[in-house]
């Protein structure tokens, strides 16, 4: 009798003894005797392990590629993007975080970084400027990835498809950028049904968590506030259509009307330099017509839709003199506008630039990234002085580290806005600035460094 015989029987003559029995084929299989029956053993075994170091290491990938604090995103991911023409790579980007491809931020944020603005809780005071997602298709991903703020947009009454291509340049030498994309988007409709779409799965979702919580058709961020559970804002960006005559406002007012009841502020652009009709920017007085309208409508939307209203945001350029931010933060003022974006990007090009990027830094377009951080910072600021820090400053321009925006704060911006940085550093931007800008923090919180280092 072999070995294997020998534990069976041993086997089978104590399960009788207690009323058990064993399916002596079970143990067939793993029978220790005989070259045959070791061979399938092992057989099995390697398999078997295989599997599990097969499984384990894709759930480890996988948990490793979705965490936004992999430095697979700047070093692997990032850097393949940029292979692809600028406007390719970014049509990827957004079409992986519509397929839920992208990473996300794991770890709650510090209080230290919380901020108080227009009568919310920001949980952290670093924002996604408009350009990336134009057509409000991926915003919960971006918020996802750590950001405080995502605003969407540009967004026109009419889809347009902007200037001719190509409109969008990488200078690599300064991780700047220059576009003259011509404000290409889906219009007002098409982005309207999905901040309603948006809104409304957001707040089925916390309605589930929520007796008591009723949705009366209306679909509104209130709910959400009202839970005190978003410390998140979105943000959208109006602007007219190419065609639209250059001091007709109504484009910025249907865009107000439309996308206002879904965010938390909506942004009037006046600034943006690859679009000839955004004349109001750079004409003060029809700036003032602007915003007093703008102010009318955004007043009137709160009428209609149970005193909830956006913050209305107005977006400058870097471009502007001393005397003409002057002249800009009175009307602020004067029009009760709610925040102002400083800025946008530049019509200039920096010697920096040139020497560095050769050809390509003379394109027409704005240019955006580190080499207009001087004269953004400069413009927020200014305002900062100008408004007496009445009106809440969104800082943006060549931020791409912690400390960039720690000089924002101490200019006096209440939160920034980054773009260009996440096309060179990746998805984990948001989360490695707040890591680090806790850091320089060192035990103080945001809200007590707001304009304390400016002019």
């Amino acid at each position: 009798m072999n070995s294997s015989r020998c534990i069976l029987g041993g086997l089978n003559t104590v399960t009788r003894s207690s009323g058990f029995r064993i399916n002596n084929n079970l143990f067939r299989s793993y029978s220790i005797s005989g070259p045959k029956a070791s061979g399938n053993f092992l057989g099995k075994t390697k398999t078997l392990v295989y599997g599990v170091l097969g499984i384990s290491g894709a759930t480890f990938f996988g948990f490793y590629f979705s965490n936004t604090r992999s430095n697979i995103h700047q070093y692997v991911s990032t850097p393949i993007l940029r292979l692809f023409d600028e406007e390719d790579a970014h049509d990827l980007s957004i079409l992986a975080l519509e397929y839920n491809l992208g990473p996300k931020d794991r770890k709650d944020d510090d209080d230290c970084l919380q901020i108080k603005i227009w009568g919310k809780t920001l949980s952290n005071p670093i924002g996604l400027s408009a350009g990336y997602d134009k057509n409000a298709r991926v915003m919960d991903k971006l918020l996802d990835l750590g950001f405080g703020a995502v605003e969407v947009g540009s967004i026109t009454p009419e889809p347009q498809p902007g200037n001719p291509k190509k409109r969008l340049f990488r200078l690599v030498n300064s991780n700047s950028i220059i576009n003259r994309m011509g404000l290409n988007n889906d219009g007002i409709e098409a982005c309207s049904r999905r901040l309603s779409i948006y809104m409304s799965n957001k707040i089925t979702e916390e309605s589930s968590k929520t007796s008591g919580l009723s949705i009366n058709g209306a679909i509104n961020k209130v709910y959400l506030d009202n839970l005190g559970q978003s410390k998140k804002f979105l943000g959208a960006n109006v602007s007219k259509n190419s065609s639209s005559d250059s001091s007709d406002d109504s484009d910025y007012l249907l865009g107000i009307r439309k996308l206002g009841k879904f965010v938390d502020y909506i942004v009037v652009n006046v600034s943006c330099p690859n679009v000839k009709n955004l004349g109001s920017g750079n004409d003060l007085e029809k700036l003032d017509k602007t915003m007093r309208l703008a102010r009318a409508e955004c007043d009137s939307l709160g009428e209609s839709n149970s005193g909830t209203k956006p913050a209305l945001v107005v977006k400058i350029g870097p471009d502007y003199s001393p005397l003409e931010l002057q002249v800009i933060s009175e009307l602020a003022l004067k029009n009760n506008i709610d925040g102002i974006i400083t800025s946008n990007t530049s019509k200039s090009r920096p010697q920096s630039v040139l020497s560095s990027d050769g050809s390509v830094a003379s394109e027409n377009g704005g240019l955006s990234g580190p080499p207009i951080k001087d004269i953004s910072l400069k413009t927020t600021s200014l305002v900062y002085k100008f408004t007496q820090g009445k009106i809440p400053i969104i800082g943006c321009g060549g931020i791409s580290n912690a400390q960039d925006v720690l000089d924002y704060g101490l200019a006096g911006a209440s939160f920034v806005q980054v773009y260009t940085a996440m096309i060179y550093q990746g998805p984990g931007l948001a989360s490695k600035l707040k890591d680090d800008l806790v850091k320089l923090l060192d035990g103080r919180k945001w809200p007590d460094i707001v304009g304390k280092g400016s002019l």
